[in-house]
């Protein structure tokens, strides 16, 4: 049994969760109604999992989640509206140590819930299983990263950009835990970093331009919302348009993504297998790197292996840094790893290879 308080000031919401994991079978629910109530429960009850609201009375729920994570850090899966706040509000949870998120079908009192049951309890039980990152001084130390991160560049002279897309292509793939770890390793990157990144970031529409611009901010690249038909350039991240697919075709001789309407041969969108199937048909695969990041499923593990049987690199992130293993675990399962390397190593085993 999977032992799991249920937060949200709504009574209604609280109903509609805990009918939908009581009809799963393998959980035992207790609530609280806001972010005080958590702390408290948290201690009491010593959940496995918690599903936490953003915007509650008495304490709001990143308060909430700053003091579960220093107290009994736990997994933590935010219950977030669908707007920009809310996007904004869930990528600072995540940073806090909360494993993943769920987006509210129908706002901040959804009546709709039950349209997203089954990605509810998957991510529930996944979490229920994912390695916990946000424990003591971690928060901390990724705080003063970022804020390090932030003098670099803009200390940092902008560089001159040498090469063409062709000299080289980083595709990554990931899921749970993506945005998080997105952050580590994508500001490590250096502002002369000569080969264009492009990212399947499972996501929602709503999410990726405030994630793509959050990013921006942190890293030496320029980092932009593939949201409409864009000249693959160096130096340069591509951050699929959530809710979608990204692809990359040759318009007027030059590689371009194309964002996409989601294709419903696959179950995951921003799709990493389509976007690693349009890259090898269009690109020498012998000059691309694919880099295969914490997520559950499967995504991109059949693309990727072949990537690496056609002569490209591949890099599978390891099970010791990974929040959920899955992505990556099914990469390294079908030999389709050149290397497995922990989240942190990432970024310079990128830049041994660019020649950095």
């Amino acid at each position: 049994m999977i032992k799991l308080l249920i937060v949200d000031d709504s009574a209604l919401m609280r109903r509609q969760l805990t009918q939908i994991f009581a009809s799963a079978g393998d959980f035992e629910i207790c609530q609280a109604r806001n972010g005080r109530e958590a702390v408290e429960q948290n201690r009491a009850f010593q959940p496995d999992v918690v599903t936490l609201d953003i915007n509650m009375p008495e304490m709001d729920g990143l308060t909430a989640l700053s003091l579960i994570m220093a107290e009994r850090p736990v997994a933590v899966v935010m219950v977030s509206s669908l707007t920009e706040k809310g996007a904004l509000a869930t990528f600072e949870a995540l940073n806090l140590g909360a494993v993943d998120y769920i987006v509210k079908p129908g706002g901040t009192i959804s009546l709709s819930i039950d349209k997203i049951t089954d990605e509810l309890v998957g991510k529930v039980r996944a979490a229920a299983h994912a390695r916990i990152k946000g424990k003591g001084s971690a928060v901390k130390g990724l705080a003063q990263r970022m804020r390090d991160d932030r003098e670099k560049v803009a200390t940092r002279p902008v560089a001159v950009r040498r090469g063409i897309a062709g000299e080289g292509l980083v595709i990554v793939g990931v899921s749970t835990g993506g945005p998080r770890t997105l952050e580590e390793i994508l500001p490590q990157l250096p502002a002369d970093f000569p080969w264009p990144v492009l990212v399947a970031q499972h996501m929602p529409a709503a999410f990726t331009k405030s994630f793509a611009d959050r990013l921006n901010q942190v890293c030496a690249l320029r980092v932009v919302e593939a949201a409409s038909p864009m000249p693959v350039e160096p130096g340069t991240v591509y951050i699929a348009k959530g809710s979608a697919d990204m692809v990359v075709a040759m318009r007027a001789g030059k590689l371009t993504v194309l964002p996409k309407p989601e294709n419903s041969l696959h179950l995951w969108h921003p799709s990493v297998e389509l976007l690693g199937r349009s890259v090898l048909e269009h690109c020498d695969p012998a000059r691309v790197t694919g880099v295969m990041l914490t997520g559950m499923g499967c995504d991109g593990s059949d693309a990727f292996t072949e990537i690496k049987q056609r002569g490209g690199r591949t890099i599978a992130e390891s099970e010791e840094s990974a929040v959920v293993f899955g992505m990556p675990k099914e990469l390294i399962e079908k030999r389709g790893a050149s290397m497995v390397l922990a989240a942190e190593k990432i970024a310079d085993q990128l830049n041994v290879w660019a020649g950095r």
